[in-house]
């Protein structure tokens, strides 16, 4: 199974700034979405959660300050990481956007480096999977360099589908995903498969799982979606 790239949120309204950024993460391996105001970044972030939001604070029309605000306020978005670029050096300023909720806070002039330093520490949080770590949950573990599954240390046969769903539980366990959201994470946002295929693939994890022993790991969250635990 090829691990889909982690995806980044680039929110700065500065064009120079933004693209100069946006090559270096792309160079990284990193999908880059980019928005130049905090309201478009909201919305795109509704469309598709990335995996980090990097987030200037003086912006046009929302602030990354209230930007991060309301991230960190909602139950489907408050676990994105947030970096929060900033030419406020004052320790006030610092203190203010972690209080927010940001997750790391970088003053500018920044070095590049240094930066994707801390983009790295933060998706290594969100996306453990991409950084070649093995996930557990419960009796559950996913070995990425090994492609191996193993429940109660029986190994168990998963179809690429069914193993790129359980990757996906497993890097957000106790995250009640949508439908559209499992299909954007396991199918992609550039493949139109159907809502009910999710369903079906989920049933056949369930049955996979099953042969490991135990209860079924997978809740069915009745108008939203699936959780893991």
């Amino acid at each position: 199974m090829s691990v889909t790239q982690p995806h980044v949120l680039l929110v700065e309204d500065e064009p120079a700034q933004r693209e100069v950024l946006a090559y270096n993460l792309e160079a990284e391996g990193y999908t880059v979405s980019r928005a130049d105001n905090g309201e478009e970044a909201m919305l795109q972030i509704r469309e598709i959660t990335p995996d980090l939001v990097i987030l200037d604070w003086m912006m046009p029309l929302m602030s990354g300050i209230e930007v991060c605000r309301q991230l960190k306020t909602k139950e489907e978005t408050r676990n994105i990481p947030v970096i929060m670029l900033s030419a406020r050096s004052e320790e006030v300023d610092t203190v203010r956007g972690l209080e927010t909720g940001a997750d790391d806070y970088v003053i500018k002039p920044y070095s590049l480096r240094e930066l994707m330093a801390r983009v790295r520490t933060q998706l290594r949080r969100s996306r453990p999977l991409a950084s070649g770590e093995t996930l557990r949950f419960l009796d559950i573990t996913l070995d990425p360099e090994r492609h191996r599954v193993t429940r109660s240390g029986v190994e168990l046969k998963l179809g690429p589908t069914e193993y790129r769903l359980l990757a996906t539980f497993l890097e957000k366990p106790g995250r009640v995903l949508s439908r559209d959201q499992l299909l954007d994470l396991v199918w992609g946002s550039d493949i139109y498969v159907d809502t009910r295929t999710v369903d079906v693939h989920i049933a056949r994890l369930r049955k996979a799982l099953a042969l490991g022993g135990g209860d079924d790991p997978i809740r069915t969250v009745r108008g939203a979606g699936y959780a893991l635990g």
